[in-house]
């Protein structure tokens, strides 16, 4: 008589779901021979409120902007594992969660080229004022004036980050439009040193590009990256699109570089006050952040709401990623996608 095998049965509690991110994670259900992983959806985030629903998980799927700090952590009585269904992981307190017994995983890498073309995205339609002549001819006007923009080739472009989404945005600005790209970085990526992409101090990057992409993770050392100092020393008039982490920039200094004209325009898909406003419909309300409010008068300013991760391959990706992260934990595998707490 054949053995039965064991067939552990693993319950995940996925918070911040939308439609989307069930109907990539449904071909995951109960998938596995020996470990059965069942998704259970929550459409809000994860908070203090809300973590008594996960008090019979093993797992808590989570995404950019729920709570995992430690008084949320605390709560989390039998969660193992944190599945992070996202390449940040700056709203986690990892040092609690070690401490706590929890491991912590995430996606580093779904579609860098998602992200990346997006960026290229932002910086045309803010050049060529895409987004201004959309509206003008919805309204029947097909004047000129006031859409004059000006040709990428051979500006001066500056990367900030060449990481895999970094490296993706110098490649095509430099190979597809022809531009001048330097790169700054503490660690140099060996694929723009190929391309002949130099690596400069930072001030010299800000003081020379027309413009200016950040593609850096929200670290202490980066918080407000971009701030009064960093926006006097850039070339007046220059771009800046941020497709990373809001926090990278001190959006009340750039309101005021962009009232000033020192800085030229504005391409925002985060945002630092995000968690109150993003992934929801606020048509009928009041928005109550007038820092936003403010950045949205601006018509050299374009904002889409963390949509740069949205492609169809990331999303796929995404699920298979945070699913194998799943079944190797409970497998007793290493963790290869595991974010340790800072030494």
């Amino acid at each position: 008589m054949s053995e039965t095998k064991s067939v552990k049965e693993v319950r995940v509690a996925m918070f911040s779901t939308k439609s989307y991110d069930r109907s990539h994670f449904d071909p995951h259900q109960s998938s596995g021979e020996d470990v059965k992983i069942t998704y259970d959806y929550f459409e809000f985030p994860l908070s203090l409120k809300t973590a008594a629903l996960a008090v019979n998980h093993e797992v808590v799927c989570c995404f950019v902007n729920d709570d995992l700090s430690a008084p949320v952590l605390e709560q989390l009585t039998n969660v193992k594992l944190i599945a992070m269904r996202c390449a940040g992981f700056n709203n986690v307190d990892l040092k609690k969660a070690s401490e706590l017994g929890k491991k912590v995983v995430r996606v580093p890498t779904y579609s860098p080229h998602a992200v990346a073309e997006h960026a290229v995205g932002l910086a045309l339609a803010l050049d060529r004022k895409i987004h201004l002549a959309y509206n003008k001819v919805r309204e029947g006007n097909f004047q000129l004036e006031g859409l004059l923009g000006f040709d990428l080739y051979k500006k001066r472009v500056g990367v900030i980050g060449t990481g895999a989404i970094g490296t993706v945005f110098a490649r095509i600005m430099k190979c597809g439009f022809e531009c001048d790209v330097v790169a700054y970085d503490v660690y140099q990526s060996q694929e723009c040193i190929k391309l002949g992409i130099p690596y400069v101090a930072l001030d010299e990057l800000l003081s020379t590009c027309d413009i200016i992409s950040l593609h850096v993770p929200l670290l202490p050392s980066t918080k407000y990256l971009i701030n009064k100092q960093s926006l006097e020393k850039m070339k007046k008039g220059a771009m800046l699109i941020n497709t990373s982490r809001g926090g990278l920039i001190n959006t009340a200094d750039a309101v005021a570089a962009l009232k000033s004209g020192q800085l030229g325009s504005l391409g925002l898909d985060v945002y630092e006050g995000e968690a109150a406003l993003f992934f929801e419909d606020h048509t009928n309300e009041v928005i109550q952040d007038d820092i936003i409010s403010r950045l949205m008068t601006f018509k050299n300013v374009l904002i889409t709401g963390h949509q740069a991760f949205f492609t169809k391959e990331a999303l796929t990706e995404i699920s298979k990623t945070t699913n194998d992260n799943i079944q190797a934990f409970f497998h007793e595998q290493p963790l290869k996608n595991e974010v340790l707490p800072p030494k």
